[in-house]
């Protein structure tokens, strides 16, 4: 029997590779076999399409743990859907409060309304692995918003939304569950959400092109693209029922058949939590290395972060590809207020993302490779 190969793409947290052989499958199908547009016709290819999309709808209210389905609505991306929510809402020059690990995604659409004297942006306080200090969280009054970013494409910190929630009463909080949806379990409702956005292509296995965001109060946020929706067309003015006033313009079809194969058929772990803690502890151990995680293991996520003491953190990207095969992503991962606060700006870090797909056989091969990456400098 031929021996398996390690898995030694380490990159996930940009997108998720391998996806479950069904995503392929059904986006072929779609472009083979069904065709159609959505809410367009009347046909049987777009009520077969309307099926498909609006199962994706239902499975990804369930996996984002809220009852009202119809104010979920599909973006291409999580970075649509955070500028969707954010340009949408009406802040009366008030404050928002950020946590100190923020993505692009959010951070440059706040930044941009702060630069127009729209916003004041103030900090969470948080301790230095990034995970918030709730216990010394203050709300002022004239506060707006709360942004917290659930899980860190940097080092895996994992923020206690629920706590978060109790702690600042019922100002508005907007998470971005980019990287912890499809991962660890997810509650939107019961812990007092009241918007989520997320992406489609990492944790959920999907494909690219695919993610959306949830509002417990739709009415809150103004649509930020306007068009065609198939629905209310003899009217200029965007349709006030959802999720048609949020959804214009053609939907990434193809691949929404994907995301729904992908919900459909997640993969058990092939690793174990142990094994990943196995990992860090044995990666702590060697003195050339960095790591940046949780200090509490319940608050890690499946992703971590490395500097080297003497290489650039491409640098080290560059000989763990270049020796051994395994992929990772090097820089500021499009979060340069994490790494300020982390300390590892300008450079920032190398970064290794896990998937289901891992097993311990790869996380032995990738921890090998670091220590020869150490012993030969």
């Amino acid at each position: 029997m031929k021996a398996r190969q390690p898995l030694t793409y380490f990159d996930n947290s940009a997108t998720s590779f391998p996806k479950p052989p069904q995503v392929a499958e059904a986006v072929t199908r779609y472009l083979t076999e069904v065709g159609g547009s959505y809410g367009r016709s009347a046909n049987k290819r777009c009520h077969e399409v309307a099926q498909v999309v609006e199962q994706c709808r239902d499975t990804l209210a369930s996996v984002l743990g809220i009852n009202d389905a119809g104010h979920l609505c599909f973006t291409a991306n999580a970075t649509q859907a955070a500028n969707t929510v954010i340009r949408g809402m009406d802040f009366s020059a008030g404050r928002v409060l950020i946590s100190p690990m923020e993505h692009n995604a959010l951070a440059r659409p706040l930044e941009a309304l702060r630069l127009a004297g729209k916003i004041q942006i103030d900090f969470l306080p948080a301790f230095p692995d990034g995970l918030i200090d709730v216990a010394n969280i203050c709300v002022p009054d004239d506060t707006r918003l709360v942004v917290v970013n659930h899980q860190s494409n940097v080092n895996g910190v994992t923020q206690p939304l629920a706590t978060i929630r109790q702690a600042i009463g019922s100002t508005p909080l907007l998470v971005d569950a980019s990287q912890s949806l499809g991962k660890v379990p997810f509650s939107a409702q019961v812990w007092g959400l009241d918007y989520v956005i997320f992406t489609g292509h990492k944790g959920l296995l999907g494909p690219t092109g695919t993610g959306g965001f949830w509002a417990r109060d739709p009415q809150t946020v103004e649509p930020l693209l306007l068009g065609g929706t198939g629905s209310n067309s003899e009217h200029l003015a965007m349709p006030e029922f959802l999720p048609d006033r949020f959804e214009a313009g053609t939907p990434n079809v193809a691949g929404i058949f994907g995301l729904e194969a992908a919900l459909s058929y997640p993969p058990e772990a092939l690793h174990h939590r142990d094994d990943f803690q196995e990992l860090l502890t044995a990666i702590q151990a060697i003195s050339d290395f960095r790591l940046y995680a949780a200090e509490d293991f319940n608050q890690q996520g499946s992703l971590f972060s490395l500097t080297h003491k003497s290489l650039t953190s491409a640098e080290l990207s560059w000989r763990l590809d270049d020796g051994f095969g395994i992929e990772t992503r090097a820089g500021l991962h499009c979060a340069p207020l994490a790494h300020r606060h982390l300390g590892t700006a300008p450079d920032g870090t190398c970064r290794f993302s896990l998937s289901p797909y891992h097993a311990k056989a790869d996380l032995d091969y990738l921890l090998n490779a670091l220590i020869k990456v150490a012993r030969t400098r």
